[in-house]
């Protein structure tokens, strides 16, 4: 049995076993998450989901969270003599074993869904000491700061706009067509007739 599944903006083809190299998830090593997106399961059935399969899942376990292998980007600009940039990346990525693929009953199991993220989720007990914690008012201080400033310094009297300047009278245009100043017309070029050659 097979399923075709979605993360990360990419597409994989997996079976119970398959070790992948997924984009980053937020969990740790020995995790077990879910992944929900699925496209298709196969086997001896096959179900093709419109877009996905209803109830269908794949579950893994985190084996380790990696680094991909180095990409060296490199720019060099032809013709400028010191216009050239190195620069590396490394993606992270997480490395899963997959352990099970449901076709049906994926939302009663309980397991984590897989979040595509930087970092894993806190646990539960930073969680509710994070919650717990009494937050400062910062909104009302700096509501008072903003306010003592408005009330120290009094608005500047706007400045008058300069008066617009007249636009300057239109030239009259002087008349070319007077009699007698007309220009004369070039006469046409006469081209020699073909009798008086002869």
């Amino acid at each position: 049995m097979f399923a075709v599944l979605k993360t990360g903006g990419k597409q994989y083809r997996v079976q119970a076993g398959d070790v992948l190299r997924v984009e980053r998830l937020a969990a740790e090593a020995g995790d077990k998450v879910q992944f929900n997106e699925i496209l298709m399961v196969g086997g001896d059935a096959p179900v093709v989901g419109v877009p996905l399969v209803d109830g269908a899942a794949v579950q893994a376990e985190v084996i380790d969270q990696i680094k991909g292998e180095k990409v060296i980007h490199f720019v060099k600009r032809r013709r400028k003599h010191s216009s050239q940039r190195t620069k590396g990346h490394r993606q992270k990525l997480t490395l899963l074993r997959v352990t099970d693929i449901l076709a049906s009953g994926a939302d009663a199991t309980g397991v984590k869904a897989a979040i595509g993220s930087g970092k894993a989720p806190a646990t539960d007990a930073a969680n509710d000491a994070a919650t717990d914690a009494p937050k400062p008012a910062t909104k009302a201080k700096t509501a008072g700061k903003t306010a003592d400033k408005t009330a120290a310094k009094p608005k500047a009297a706007a400045k008058p706009k300069a008066a617009a300047k007249p636009k300057a009278a239109a030239k009259p245009k002087a008349e070319t067509a007077e009699a007698g100043t007309e220009k004369p017309k070039r006469a046409a070029r006469k081209k020699p007739a073909a009798d008086a050659q002869e």
